[in-house]
């Protein structure tokens, strides 16, 4: 697997301390009381690219803090190898394919297509359970008048609706374009400064909120580093010599490693303030990111990057941290995916989802607080370009890429060199029989839905069984 260096004393000091409290206690806003729940998710980051997974050019020692404070996925996946798919499945809990927004890989800007805010949410149930809930950084799952953060269960948003910005000029265009994207609320603000610091003094000031509140809170952190263009926060320079969003000729190793470092220094400045409120002993915190690295990523022991469904593409760091209730230093081998923190998040906060549309996703609380052994999955991912498919189901994977196909054993091989479609004939068939039958009970893909565009309540009654109002 990944390459593990060892724990720094301070990070050896921390797991102790967290592991010397009893399984079960609980702290802060009273015995017994509803966890808050941290997710912060980083934009294109690859397997290996904390070093607590095995990165040797930068540290990230804050973001590593979580893992020595609770548990480090070693098999943990992205719902898609691009981000709006990946980011549908959180949301819903389900497989995005079940929802027209799902196929948008990515959503492009101006799109027609966003989440139904008829859809129950991770935020909308959460709320129904006595949650606040706040979004801040990146959405991409369609903009207003018809999609939002705030129309889907969130109580507040800061952040930006679209893809990607720059991180100084804050546009998706070019600065002399009118395409700066980023708002508080439905309303477009203009506020200076590099990207991944206006995110964390953000989510310092409202978990300083929450705390005066003494109200149980999700709050989602969608930062975009390290997602190009690649600037660091001393690289205002090259935001204003970039031509077009799509031009990325730009970056290095040195910019990449400058903007997770930073990351990491804003994660750092989150932790603190759940401490400095009192709430570090009764918030649960993941870390983790929506699709497989790019350009300047890390993705060892894996083949593939973003847009592959290689496990480079799929293959992301997943950290939890929940002092008393998850063992400190802890790796787990479970098999996990972007949809499984919605059923996890609603064990841990005592609700449930929303009986019309059950999880495809599963709840991760027996594994983590429990040591339970891992559960076997089968998991599947489709993606348009080069007619890509996958199925993984138990150590084996069946692949194919633009006509390909492949049979792999991810735990002997993750380098997914070895095909062993011609010496395994009957798992081979048996996986793309399995396959079939899940892909007729998704939307068809792009390539083959319908023409002409749907309003997003006859969309979803059409596909979720919803009454159309």
């Amino acid at each position: 697997m990944a390459k593990s260096p060892a724990l720094t004393r301070r990070e050896i000091l921390a797991a102790a301390a967290a592991t010397a409290f009893p399984s079960g206690t609980a702290w802060a806003q009273g015995a017994g009381a509803k966890p808050n729940i941290v997710y912060i998710m980083a934009d294109d980051m690859g397997y290996a690219d904390l070093s607590c997974y095995g990165r040797r050019e930068y540290k990230t020692s804050n973001i590593d803090s979580i893992a020595a404070g609770g548990v480090r996925f070693l098999q943990a996946y992205a719902n898609s190898a691009v981000c709006s798919a990946t980011r549908t499945a959180l949301i819903t809990g389900r497989y995005q394919y079940r929802l027209r927004v799902g196929l948008e890989e990515p959503v492009e800007y101006q799109s027609q297509y966003g989440l139904p805010p008829e859809h129950p949410t991770l935020p909308s149930l959460l709320k129904k359970a006595g949650y606040g809930t706040t979004l801040i950084g990146k959405w991409h799952l369609g903009g207003l008048p018809n999609f939002g953060p705030l129309k889907s269960g969130y109580d507040h948003f800061w952040g930006f609706r679209w893809g990607s910005l720059d991180y100084f000029t804050h546009k998706y265009g070019i600065a002399s374009t009118d395409t700066e994207d980023l708002w508080d609320d439905d309303v477009k603000i203009h506020q200076a400064g590099y990207l991944t610091d206006l995110m964390g003094d953000r989510a310092v000031k409202v978990i300083g909120e929450y705390a005066k509140a003494g109200q149980p809170f999700m709050l989602s952190l969608h930062f975009n580093a390290p997602h190009w263009p690649w600037e660091g926060p001393g690289d205002e320079a090259e935001s204003r010599r970039i031509k077009a969003m799509v031009d990325r000729d730009g970056g290095s190793m040195k910019t990449y490693a400058e903007m997770v470092t930073r990351m990491d220094m804003q994660v750092g400045r989150v932790l603190k303030a759940l401490a400095d409120g009192k709430m570090a002993n009764n918030t649960m915190v993941v870390f983790t990111s929506d699709n497989g690295g790019e350009r300047f990523s890390d993705t060892w022991p894996f083949t593939g990057k973003k847009s592959d469904l290689l496990e480079g593409g799929l293959r992301i760091p997943a950290l939890v941290r929940w002092p008393g209730h998850i063992r400190a230093g802890s790796t787990t081998e479970q098999v996990g995916i972007t949809m499984d923190w919605m059923p996890t998040f609603l064990a841990a906060a005592g609700a449930v989802p929303d009986p019309a549309f059950p999880p495809d996703g599963m709840n991760l609380l027996p594994q983590l607080t429990q040591g339970a052994a891992p559960v076997p999955r089968r998991l599947y991912w489709r993606y348009h370009y080069n007619s890509q498919r996958a199925v993984r189901d138990g150590d084996m994977k069946y692949l194919r890429i633009a006509g390909n196909e492949f049979l792999f054993n991810v735990a002997a091989d993750p380098l997914e060199r070895a095909n062993l479609k011609e010496r395994q004939p009957d798992v081979f068939k048996r996986m793309v029989q399995a396959y079939e039958e899940w892909n007729a009970t998704m939307l068809p893909d792009r390539d083959d839905i319908r023409s002409g565009p749907l309003g997003y309540a006859d969309e979803l009654a059409d596909h979720v069984g919803v009454q159309r109002k």
